[in-house]
């Protein structure tokens, strides 16, 4: 009987072991590793145990407008491009055949519904951007943002770093004769240019190529859209 007690009385004061709460803790780093380290900050700590925080059940699946509306709502909040795979893997449990479909479903509303937004493909990955017809008054932001603007050095840079990659620094500094370090820094610090390796030579120097976020600011599906000899020519 006094056996029965303390147990009793251990369950009154609520501190009986929570026996589910290493699986708990399982799924939720499997979940966030599946994430991309997103929802680290949130699940992270003491997370497990927050009955506020809701997630999605792995096997989930979505449907018609629930999956555009979901892949849009994806779109939207993100500040880069989204691959098919990357929406696969927010969206665990959708063939990435329904994500295209869901895509092209997208496009059609925003035509039907004459929205001033597209999608559009930019490095590998989609985007919501403005339609060109919106250009004019979408510049006037354009203006209010000048100092943000990257320097004609650093763009020669940039177009060095984009047209010869991987590119070493003492490449860079041959073709415009200057030093290149504080640009190439620069560059980095703006995310348009990263480090891609080491060259073959004497001291293995880095190497520098542009990256997904230049293909975005620049408005290019592939590296293979920059604009050649002929075409600079006739500008």
């Amino acid at each position: 009987m006094a056996k029965k007690r303390e147990e009793s009385a251990v369950v009154t004061n609520g501190h009986v072991p929570d026996e589910r709460a290493p699986a708990a803790a399982a799924d939720e780093q499997a979940l966030t590793a599946e994430l991309g380290g997103e929802l680290g900050g949130e699940l992270g700590g003491g997370a497990a145990e927050d009955s506020s925080v809701e997630v999605p059940a792995p096997a989930e699946q979505l449907r018609g407008e629930e999956l555009e509306d979901a892949v849009l709502a994806l779109l939207f909040a993100s500040p880069e491009a989204l691959s098919i795979p990357r929406l696969a893997a927010l969206l665990p449990g959708t063939a990435e055949l329904d994500l295209r479909n869901a895509l092209a479903a997208l496009a059609e509303r925003f035509q039907l519904a004459r929205l001033p937004l597209e999608l559009r493909e930019l490095g590998g990955g989609w985007r919501v951007l403005t339609t060109p017809r919106m250009a004019w008054i979408v510049a006037r932001l354009a203006r209010a943002r000048r100092n943000d603007k990257v320097s004609p050095a650093a763009l020669e840079t940039l177009a060095i770093v984009a047209y010869r990659q991987p590119v070493t620094k003492a490449e860079i500094e041959a073709i415009r004769g200057v030093q290149a370090g504080p640009v190439l820094r620069s560059l980095i610090d703006r995310r348009l240019v990263r480090v891609s390796g080491r060259a073959d030579q004497p001291g293995a120097p880095l190497q520098y190529a542009t990256t997904r976020e230049f293909l975005d600011q620049f408005g290019l599906a592939g590296l293979q859209d920059l604009p050649r000899d002929a075409e600079l020519a006739k500008d």
